[in-house]
């Protein structure tokens, strides 16, 4: 069986996004429910020296639409733009993303297979083909950052279980 450079990540991409989007839209239902400030939820760190639950939504998003955009140019750098969002607009990041996620073809991705990319940080190169890109950092940033959005939902008590953090898996037809 082969795996194309698309399945690896837009599609993974693409069901976590669906599951982050409706454990938010969820956890936000109950946060209302229950009078929790969703600029409380925000700020939240799981410990002191972690970054804000916002930082973890901003991440999954930089993680998934970023790195398409930077397996495109063959180059990806941290994010420029981390904003104070509130809960709503964290809510409308990833559906966004989901939306141009939706919209990048097999085609275009696959045409990158193979290819050098390079991560530019604080004036470092760290070079990279693109599978190894999403499968060694991509991903694991993609799905840690989903991860600890999910946890600081769950210890803020929100009523989340692994299926919400599954999203829609792709099952045989």
């Amino acid at each position: 069986m082969t795996v194309t450079l698309h399945e690896l990540s837009v599609l993974n991409y693409l069901q976590t996004l669906g599951a982050v989007g409706a454990f938010l839209e969820k956890a936000q239902k109950h946060f209302l429910e229950h009078n929790v400030a969703l600029d409380e939820i925000v700020d939240t760190r799981l410990y002191p020296d972690m970054l804000p639950f916002r930082f973890q939504i901003q991440s999954v998003v930089h993680h998934s639409v970023g790195a398409i955009e930077g397996i495109r140019q063959g180059v990806f750098r941290p994010p420029s733009d981390l904003a104070n969002h509130r809960y709503e607009e964290l809510q409308k990041l990833v559906a966004d993303a989901s939306e141009t996620l939706q919209k990048v073809t097999p085609e275009t991705v696959n045409a990158r297979a193979g290819a050098d990319l390079v991560f530019e940080i604080r004036g470092n190169k760290v070079p990279f083909t693109t599978e190894g890109f999403v499968l060694s950092f991509s991903l694991p940033n993609f799905y840690f950052h989903a991860t600890t959005a999910y946890d600081i939902l769950r210890s803020k008590g929100a009523p989340l279980g692994k299926r919400d953090y599954l999203g829609r898996m792709r099952l045989k037809s």
